[in-house]
């Protein structure tokens, strides 16, 4: 009897098929970005240089596990937050020309000295955490918005953009500048630390 040999399959094209389908799986294939809340982290403390905050220069805000917000021991509504922030920001005791705030000497004594303070328990939410973030912010914003505006026109938010659009024209390093004059009239410190409970 003859035994017949199976005949072979050239798998070379085969190779070259599956090839070419993960080619076209990875081409057509849209890879979902986690998106998420940007924010930049401060550069590392230098403890040689640590600095005395004086009471008067530290707004203190915290949320307790009932999502409660207490501003400088007070209980206070998220709505008027913004508010009290701006005043707080804006006061301007000691050598401050642009501040237009009320000069009290109890509270902040320049905005480059002011620092807020915001501390939440383990069981506060997200959602309340990031709306008092988002009211702090906000009071920077205004006092960045009337500032930008008064010296050049134009708001704060409105060079921001400027920059980032590719379709800007005018002199981009011009508007860098001027966001950092801004910006240095009205830093952003916002320290954030758990609530001792």
């Amino acid at each position: 009897m003859n035994r017949r040999l199976a005949p072979a399959v050239n798998a070379g094209s085969m190779a070259d098929i599956a090839f070419l389908l993960l080619i076209f799986f990875l081409v057509t294939t849209t890879i979902q970005i986690d998106s998420g809340i940007t924010k930049k982290l401060p550069p590392p403390v230098n403890r040689e240089n640590d600095t005395f905050i004086k009471k008067k220069n530290l707004f203190e805000v915290a949320i307790n596990q009932e999502n409660q917000l207490m501003v400088e021991g007070k209980v206070m509504k998220l709505s008027d937050l913004k508010k009290v922030a701006i005043a707080f920001l804006d006061n301007g005791a000691k050598n401050c020309v642009y501040c237009k705030g009320s000069k009290d000497s109890g509270s902040s004594d320049n905005p480059d000295k002011a620092v807020i303070s915001l501390k939440s328990s383990i069981k506060t939410s997200y959602a309340t955490f990031i709306a008092v973030q988002n009211e702090l912010i906000a009071a920077y914003t205004v006092l960045r918005n009337r500032e930008a505006k008064r010296l050049f026109g134009k708001t704060f938010i409105a060079m921001e953009q400027d920059l980032k659009d590719v379709s800007y024209l005018a002199n981009k390093a011009n508007v860098r500048q001027r966001i950092r004059k801004i910006r240095s009239m009205y830093p952003q410190k916002i320290m954030e630390a758990e609530l001792n409970e």
